[in-house]
């Protein structure tokens, strides 16, 4: 394969003016595209809680872990039941097959809150679902169902940014044919006998999509990731990673071999710096080039809500000739005019993204996930990755609804219900951004992300928040240590197309509420509610 060598630059690096500055100075000399990607830029939002609430937060902590060393000292001595999996008598000499230490976080934390994850839903996951009602006897250990239905809770936790999520018999017609056609499931990989003609069809309606010459699809998007890089680099190959990055991203990495080093969130000096270094030293200790040097960034940050900064990456990337691989998860299908994603919403040439990545779980209603780029890349991979040589086939009825979407967007369909379905989103996204800063919360992201994170922080208030929402018939998503930063505990609110301009006034209402209850508005900033009347680029040169 000579698709993904890498050689030194044969031209000297310059010094002095940065990749950062030159983007910017085009900004200036455009009238759209990247000018209109810094613009994009400077709209994103990672505001700083005063001082009293990070001590809060580290002393919420500090209480529970001291209460958690007294419940495992009562324990031990045989004054509390311990629920925990713990190893046998018989077994003591053996090498522990429970970490103790490890697990008392689960335990005495985790446990305390397990109540607000994993509850069952009983109905379609579109704009509102029903809740299957459970109870705990013993401290969350444990639940019960009660029988009852909690009916009608708004959902702002599901990826069903397009709301293709649905159950229209007019629009699944294809789907349910393709169902009596082929089957739920081919029982074989695409390299025997599970290779079908919809499955090609898919392939080049991603292809078309993205703008690139070729793809290939796998039913699995975790396994997208965590088996395609290790295909592509190796041991002597340098794996440049944001640190924000998916653990897909990051288990794919670990499992190549090759060297990784993780650059800052969104931050260009800091790859930049990574980037000259890895030129001009080469490997540790033998100093040769590195074979191959990969940057893997994600088109939205699905923690943070933030875009990737797109054109100064690949800047960068041509100018230390290194290689780009971008995971579209969240923002295939939910950016972008015609929803084409981050390239589109940057309008940078798809070409210049050496492996585009992305999956079907979210904007398209769907499973499994692709890889495209150019065609020598795709017929690789065909052969090399793992997904592709031992997992199963796309399952039918899923690659059907998955063209059913594409289709959709594409206006294939002869109307314009995918459009009509991307604005909507985009309308609901800045609507709701723009009223929850003017209530007070603090919020990370762009605007035009429809991954909306409202800053909780305190262990307490995060428990106290999911289960006043669910009083309120409101279905969130709670996130904590150590799914992010110990004191950055959030909530992340995943908005929809077909969510209603009610259904949003109604969640927004009752945050309101919640927020003044258990006094989340930690925000210091001012915002007004009117639009902003000049663009940002008309003071640009005046600095």
């Amino acid at each position: 394969m000579t698709w993904f060598k890498l050689t030194r630059p044969e031209i000297p690096l310059p010094s002095g003016m940065s990749c950062l500055l030159l983007v910017k100075l085009l900004c200036v000399k455009n009238g759209h595209g990247t000018a209109g990607a810094c613009r994009q830029n400077r709209q994103e939002s990672f505001e700083q809680a005063p001082m009293y609430v990070a001590v809060m937060t580290y002393l919420g902590y500090g209480i529970v872990t001291l209460f958690g060393y007294v419940r495992d000292f009562l324990r031990a001595v045989g004054l509390e039941k311990c629920h925990v999996a713990q190893e046998r008598d018989e077994q003591k000499d053996f090498v522990p097959l429970y970490q103790d230490f490890e697990n008392f976080y689960t335990r005495n934390l985790y446990m305390r809150v397990r109540d607000n994850w994993n509850r069952p839903i009983c109905s379609l996951p579109g704009p509102v679902f029903d809740l299957m009602e459970r109870v705990s006897d013993d401290y969350n250990w444990t639940f019960r169902l009660t029988g009852r239905t909690i009916h009608n809770v708004i959902n702002v936790g599901s990826y069903n940014y397009l709301g293709f999520a649905e159950n229209n018999a007019d629009f699944l017609k294809t789907v349910a044919d393709t169902t009596c056609q082929f089957g739920v499931g081919v029982c074989s990989t695409r390299q025997e006998m599970g290779n079908l003609s919809i499955h090609e069809e898919l392939e080049k309606l991603v292809a078309n999509f993205l703008g690139v010459e070729s793809s290939m699809t796998f039913g699995m998007g975790f396994a997208t990731n965590s088996m395609n890089i290790p295909a592509l680099v190796g041991k002597g190959c340098l794996i440049l990673s944001d640190e924000l990055n998916h653990t897909s991203l990051i288990l794919g990495a670990r499992l190549s071999g090759a060297t990784i080093r993780v650059f800052k969130h969104n931050n260009m000096h800091s790859l930049e710096k990574m980037l000259r270094e890895a030129v001009c030293s080469g490997q540790t200790r033998t100093h040769r080039p590195w074979k191959k040097i990969l940057i893997i960034v994600e088109g939205i940050y699905s923690m943070e809500g933030s875009v990737v900064r797109l054109p100064e990456i690949i800047a960068l990337k041509k100018k230390y000739k290194a290689y780009l691989y971008l995971d579209e998860a969240h923002s295939i299908g939910a950016v972008g005019p015609s929803g084409r994603g981050v390239t589109e919403l940057f309008d940078v040439d798809p070409t210049d993204v050496d492996v585009m990545m992305g999956t079907f779980t979210k904007s398209f209603g769907a499973s499994g996930g692709y890889i495209a780029g150019k065609k020598e890349l795709v017929d690789y991979l065909r052969s090399h990755s793992h997904s592709a040589v031992y997992a199963s086939a796309m399952s039918p009825p899923v690659t059907e609804q998955i063209i059913r979407a594409l289709k959709c967007l594409m206006g294939k369909d002869g109307s314009t219900e995918g459009i009509r379905r991307i604005r909507q989103l985009a309308e609901n996204s800045r609507y709701f951004r723009a009223r929850l800063k003017e209530m007070g919360f603090i919020i990370y992201g762009s605007d035009d992300s429809p991954v909306v994170p409202i800053l909780l922080y305190m262990p307490g208030k995060v428990v106290a928040f999911a289960r006043e929402m669910l009083d309120r018939r409101i279905g969130v998503v709670v996130v904590g240590f150590p799914a992010t930063p110990i004191t950055e505990a959030r909530a992340r609110f995943c908005l929809s197309a077909a969510h209603t301009r009610d259904m949003l006034n109604q969640v927004l209402h009752h945050l309101n509420e919640v927020g003044d209850r258990l006094c989340l508005k930690f925000s210091r900033r001012k915002y007004s509610s009117w639009p902003d009347l000049c663009e940002e680029t008309d003071f640009e040169l005046d600095s």
